[in-house]
């Protein structure tokens, strides 16, 4: 099974639209003060070994617009092939990119590689996530082995400015739970954000995390603002996941500080 979409905003508008199932994209009315949205479906349920999804997302120069994932997506165990997922992200000059998918529950046994790539414009504004849950935590599974490989590429103006790769296969129950490695965590999450004054975005994310029972951090890298969670409770990941993006949102391009009404569903 391949599923393909392709989605470019202009200025104000919806640009191009390409899609085959079962990947698909629904276009809600965005309230007032937000950009053009667009709702991500796998109207499939899920993806197993062997599934392939590509997704196209392009900000036109001087335009805005959000992609939302309409649910988790699931990766079910795999025999042996892998699921691939490639997402490639584009901000044109003085545009704002947003993409904010839900968690990513990989069960037991799934194989899944996932790349991310993110150009930017020279003057580009773009905030872009990802969540992963390790196993159907609400059902006392954990991710135990299988394959986990989702890997970042970040380039500005078609220079490379930060690369980043999660690789877990053979035991990863051991990985897991390696204090130093991710000390028992159950989910993880990474931000990366794209804006003007990146130290003072930062330091807004560190002020937001100072209640945070998990374990969580900010920095930046070549200009990019890079946070990141770590946590045994993925509820509580999600939240603190949630509200740093509303904040920032608002503070890197005066929108509302709010989330798509999906990501409360």
């Amino acid at each position: 099974m391949r599923g393909k979409a392709e989605i470019t905003f202009g200025r104000d508008r919806l640009a191009h639209l390409f899609q085959q199932a079962p990947l698909r994209a629904l276009f809600p009315t965005p309230p007032d003060g937000e950009p053009p949205q667009a709702a991500l479906v796998t109207t499939s349920g899920g993806l197993a070994g062997g599934d392939r999804l590509d997704l196209s997302v392009t900000v036109d120069d001087g335009g805005a617009g959000l992609v939302v994932a309409s649910a988790a997506e699931k990766i079910y165990r795999s025999t042996g092939p892998d699921t691939e997922v490639e997402i490639a992200l584009a901000a044109g000059s003085g545009s704002w990119l947003e993409f904010l998918p839900q968690e990513t529950i990989a069960f037991d046994g799934s194989r899944l590689r996932r790349t991310t790539r993110l150009d930017l414009a020279a003057d580009a504004r773009a905030l872009a996530g990802e969540m992963l849950v390790f196993g159907r935590t609400a059902r006392g599974e954990r991710l135990s082995h299988g394959l986990l490989r989702d890997a970042w590429d970040v380039r500005r103006d078609g220079r490379l400015i930060w690369a980043d790769a999660l690789h877990l296969d053979g035991d990863i129950a051991a990985k897991l739970d390696a204090p130093a490695g991710f000390d028992g965590a159950n989910a993880c999450a990474t931000l990366v954000l794209a804006a003007p004054a990146p130290e003072r975005l930062r330091d807004l994310i560190r002020d937001g995390l100072a209640d945070y029972d998990g374990r969580a951090g900010a920095t930046v890298v070549a200009g990019l603002v890079i946070a990141r969670w770590l946590d045994r409770d993925a509820a509580r990941l999600r939240k603190s996941f949630g509200a740093a993006w509303a904040m920032l949102r608002h503070e890197a391009a005066g929108l509302p500080r709010r989330l798509p009404r999906l990501w409360e569903i």
